[in-house]
């Protein structure tokens, strides 16, 4: 399934179920000169990966067990996960939604985290009996001058 296809299936609700998230109150992301605003050169980035036949819930435990705290040790804000419901999608494909003070920040972020020895062995003993990603798409996002703003 096409990107295209695959994010005009998905009722924007369901991407996004909190507006909270969108004022973060996380280290250096939030802008100090805005309160309860989100800081202007502050990214999203949506990402979905696509893993390979029965390896999800092998993926989802390492998110849960280890992933998830590198991604913070590492400057990259988890915002939330998602698992379809639907078929073709269902029991194969994570979405999930980060949060990077700006686009640099997010480059910089990601190499960090990928050259961090911890992650290195956690990717590796998870994928000691195959990879479990076949394929990860990636988009960054700004948020619009008309996104809802925490209550």
């Amino acid at each position: 399934m096409k990107r295209r296809a695959l994010l005009q299936s998905l009722p924007a609700a369901a991407l996004f179920p909190a507006a909270n998230w969108l004022s973060p109150s996380w280290g250096n992301v939030q802008d100090k000169s805005a309160p309860g605003q989100a800081s202007p050169t502050m990214v999203y980035e949506l990402r979905v990966y696509h893993t390979y036949e029965g390896k999800l819930d092998d993926l989802l435990r390492r998110f849960r067990d280890h992933t998830m705290r590198l991604f913070e040790k590492h400057g990259i804000h988890n915002v939330a996960y998602w698992t379809p419901l639907d078929e073709p999608l269902k029991g194969r494909t994570l979405f999930y939604i980060l949060a990077h003070p700006s686009r640099e920040a997010a480059t910089a972020n990601w190499q960090a985290f990928r050259d961090d020895p911890e992650w290195q062995a956690v990717r590796d003993k998870s994928e000691a009996n195959g990879k479990l990603v076949e394929k990860v798409d990636s988009t960054f996002l700004t948020l619009t001058d008309f996104s809802p703003q925490p209550r």
